[in-house]
């Protein structure tokens, strides 16, 4: 007998950087370790967002034993990449994520089977947490545009991708 599926969670943030390594040392050479993006989701709710599990768990539209559980299971990732010298990918899980205008895979907006037969470009979902892009050679600062990576614009200066300034 299989159990039920398992329900997706809701995630509002993707992360722009999704791969951390200890320095020094080849990747060739590491193991690594993969965070999902729910686990990722849950660790900004509960550590940044100070959110406690009742309220992260409703944001996450799941409950509250199953965001503990997710809690539970990426703080054992990140120690066991702490202390063995382990690779932390961040990729993958079980959610859906709204798109910036609160459509799309909630089943209300485009691209979700009740349209009228007209495609419609949903904006792009490389959001995070940043407030502004920076750019790392000259330091040119720019108001980050919701829905384009950080690292697509270019720089008014000097013409290098910017990078983004994460909110707090």
């Amino acid at each position: 007998m299989r159990g039920r599926p398992k329900r997706k969670r809701l995630i509002r943030f993707l992360p722009e950087i999704n791969y951390f390594k200890p320095a020094g040392i080849p990747l060739k050479d590491l193991s690594e370790v993969i965070l999902s993006l729910d686990e990722v989701e849950a660790i900004r709710l509960a550590e940044l967002e100070n959110l406690d599990q009742e309220e992260a768990a409703n944001k996450m539209k799941i409950s509250r034993i199953t965001f503990q559980r997710i809690l539970h299971q990426a703080h054992k990732k990140i120690a066991e990449s702490l202390i063995y010298g382990k690779a932390i990918k961040m990729k993958g899980g079980e959610y859906t994520m709204p798109n910036l205008d609160g459509t799309g895979p909630q089943g209300q907006g485009p691209m979700t089977g009740r349209g009228r037969g007209r495609r419609v470009q949903a904006p792009r979902q490389g959001l995070g947490g940043t407030a502004e892009c920076v750019c790392p050679k000259c330091g040119e600062k720019s108001p980050h545009n919701r829905g384009i990576p950080c690292t697509e614009c270019k720089c008014s200066k000097c013409d290098t991708p910017m990078r983004g300034v994460f909110c707090r």
